[in-house]
């Protein structure tokens, strides 16, 4: 395997049969990878890339998602600031890069989709692809949703004041709404007007008719983007990668002006090196460079299977992934200077509240000795830190009803995913002068993370269908078209009013298991059954360099304990802890946490199972099907023959005879082009023999 795909060979193998095809797109292996239904697949009608920065664009937006922007910032929050950053830099570069450099070169290398690469590697290992298809249209069912959502709220900012600044008022007792008026009007907006939420999953209730209607917007955008394949998503792909960008940017400039801003910064920095010692946030930080990079989607292997032959995946796998990270870093800085912001805008008001308690106590009591000393009458001018010293030196006497405010406090109640966007970022941005417009700009924002990242996974189901399948793939269209129908039909269990609870699921368990273990597999695949020697050798044809040889260890030894350290780990913690949801109450306006129903396990058992199941079955397959064709006679009466020798060594003049007796036709150099590696100065070709017999010989032995 190469990184460019189909490359020209220095010195072309020779050929010494009649039918030998002209030109060699590999040196490294056959590379005569044909569909299911036994269709050939021409390396030259394949689409590739306008331009470098159009695939560099695909590649950054499918792996910079709203992960990017709510889950990295919640764990550096949770988990020791500065120091978990340094973790996932260790994690990053000895683990994430090295697969995701290798999965970039099997793309490239093979040309083909997630099925194609690791069938063509041994068709053992068909089920690792087709194990990355099913995974890669849960990821989208529930993904889509959060565009959908992003949609609604998008939709609700063109307004004055923003529909969650105040709480609405209950018109039958002319009276806030206790629901709102006990939480927040964020709280109170995102759970009763935009998911209308039930008390738990085991309370379907109706369908959400606006979302539904969101949810199809947003499956139609989709769609359209991805009628014509890579060349209509990618020309969307300026926008939706780079938009991102300009608006965290712009986000950072406003955040920064923020009272509040520096403490933010200051607690997301701030190293706390006993996290070190924690195998859960171990755990976390490899789960994070795990998801950040798209591994085990099979996304990846389809953008960099339409690469132009000249490519340098090494770069691109180092340039990616600093990208990926870099953003990671300047999202967790607008999140912290906006959270930085927010706790001290509570804290601020916790202030003022207790000071208005203090005013009344002094208008009705005497003077008492542990009065304070600010002055009173201005609450806006006593800080935080002069409030907080007069309350260690009195709390014991001034009555529970004063209360603490405590910044570090308000830091520490981090939020994440729905949260941190539809709730904390929600209530920030209703502060800033011109809401409508700094709302509409963050969702906007969203939409396009979510939108890029999206069509990278449907890239991944795509792609491997239309390699694998001739039929399908003649009728592109038709089948893009009928993927998203099926995901909106499937989508409208996450539009009832527990559909949060599902997209909570799905989120959590139906891609984490499964996404390790095909990457386990992957990992095997290229460094125990085809070999890291044979993989480095491969490259360097392409790279005409040869990459360190430390990537043969990690590949072989580092990366796959990891993976099998991550996998025991998540699957250690889900037996312990057990499955668990948040449910939102709205008698009591608050979040508490629930159990899943006995329907709901086997529900995320069957999700898991059914998404690792094609690994086995195809292996089983690929066995049966082996020992059904050495069992069966040819027609020749070869059967009994049951390890024959595919390769016949020819020279020069063979090659010349063969020329002088035969010109390659027009049918021949329709077919495949099948190559070969050159050892030393003698050349080898392929003897003919039954198509499954040279299946079996491709199979290089699981």
């Amino acid at each position: 395997m190469s990184c460019g795909g189909s490359i020209m060979m220095e010195k072309t193998a020779l050929d010494c049969s009649e039918a030998w095809p002209r030109g060699a797109p590999s040196e490294a292996q056959l590379t005569a990878a044909t569909g299911s239904n036994g269709a050939e697949d021409s390396a030259a009608d394949r689409p590739a890339w306008d331009s470098k920065i159009q695939y560099v664009l695909a590649q950054v937006g499918f792996s910079v998602g709203l992960g990017n922007v709510w889950r990295f910032p919640y764990l550096c929050h949770q988990n020791g600031g500065g120091a978990f950053m340094l973790l996932y830099i260790f994690l990053l570069l000895i683990v994430g890069v090295p697969l995701f450099f290798m999965e970039l070169a099997a793309g490239q290398s093979i040309r083909q989709g997630s099925i194609g690469v690791w069938k063509h590697i041994s068709p053992k290992l068909e089920g690792i692809g087709y194990s990355s298809c099913v995974v890669c249209f849960y990821v989208a069912l529930y993904y889509n949703v959060i565009i959908a959502w992003s949609l609604f709220y998008l939709g609700n900012s063109f307004q004055y004041p923003l529909p969650w600044h105040h709480c609405p008022t209950d018109i039958t007792i002319n009276d806030t709404v206790k629901e709102c008026s006990i939480s927040s009007p964020t709280s109170y907006f995102w759970f009763r007007k935009a998911l209308n939420i039930t008390n738990s999953i085991e309370e379907s209730g109706e369908f959400n008719s606006i979302m539904t209607g969101c949810l199809l917007a947003a499956w139609a955008i989709v769609s359209l983007a991805m009628i014509k394949g890579i060349k209509s998503s990618a020309r969307v792909m300026y926008f939706s990668s780079v938009f991102p960008y300009v608006v965290l940017f712009i986000f950072l400039i406003r955040g920064l002006l923020l009272d509040g801003a520096m403490d933010g910064i200051t607690y997301m920095f701030y190293p706390r090196l006993e996290i070190w010692g924690n195998v859960q946030v171990w755990r976390q930080a490899a789960t994070q460079v795990f998801f950040a990079l798209g591994l085990g989607y099979g996304s990846v292997i389809a953008y960099s299977s339409y690469n132009p032959v000249q490519n340098n995946c090494h770069r691109d796998a180092l340039m990616v992934s600093c990208i990926n990270f870099m953003t990671s870093v300047l999202a967790s800085l607008v999140v912290f200077v906006v959270l930085g912001f927010r706790a001290k805008t509570i804290a601020l008001g916790c202030v003022s509240k207790n000071i208005g308690l203090l005013n009344l106590k002094a208008a009705n009591e005497s003077h008492q000795p542990w009065w304070p000393h600010f002055n009173m009458t201005d609450p806006s001018s006593v800080s935080i830190p002069e409030y907080r010293e007069w309350y260690s030196q009195y709390s014991s006497s001034v009555g529970l009803n004063i209360t603490d405010c405590n910044l570090e406090d308000e830091m520490n109640k981090g939020v994440e995913g729905t949260g941190l966007a539809f709730i904390a970022f929600t209530e920030v941005m209703a502060l800033f002068p011109g809401s409508p417009f700094w709302s509409s700009l963050f969702f906007l924002m969203l939409l396009n993370l979510g939108l890029s990242t999206m069509f990278g996974t449907m890239q991944g189901i795509l792609t491997p269908l239309m390699d694998n399948f001739n039929f399908l793939g003649r009728h592109r269209t038709l089948l893009t078209v009928s993927s998203c129908a099926l995901g909106f039909l499937i989508g409208l269990l996450f539009t009832q009013r527990s559909g949060n609870y599902f997209v909570t699921m799905f989120d959590d368990y139906s891609a984490t298991l499964p996404l390790v273990i095909v990457v386990i597999f992957e990992t095997i695949s290229v460094a125990w059954v085809y070999g890291t020697d044979r993989f480095l050798d491969d490259i360097e044809i392409m790279l005409k360099w040869r990459p360190p040889v430390v990537y043969k260890y990690l590949w072989k030894y580092v990366c796959l304990l990891a993976m099998v350290g991550l996998l025991a780990a998540s699957l250690l913690r889900m037996i312990f802890k057990g499955p668990t949801y948040t449910a939102w109450n709205q008698q009591t306006a608050s979040e508490m946490t629930l159990e899943y129903p006995g329907w709901a396990l086997a529900m995320i058992i069957s999700l898991i199972v059914f998404a690792s199941l094609p690994v086995p079955i195809g292996y089983i397959r690929s066995v049966l099907k082996t020992r059904g064709t050495r069992d069966t006679p040819s027609p020749e009466g070869a059967g009994h023959e049951m390890h024959r020798e595919l390769y016949t060594k020819c020279n020069s003049t063979d090659q010349l005879e063969s020329n002088s007796h035969h010109a390659p036709s027009q049918e021949d150099e329709g077919h495949h082009r099948i190559n070969f590696l050159p050892v030393g100065n003698e050349q080898y070709q392929l003897l003919p023999q039954q198509e499954d017999e040279e299946e079996e010989e491709q199979d290089t032995g699981v």
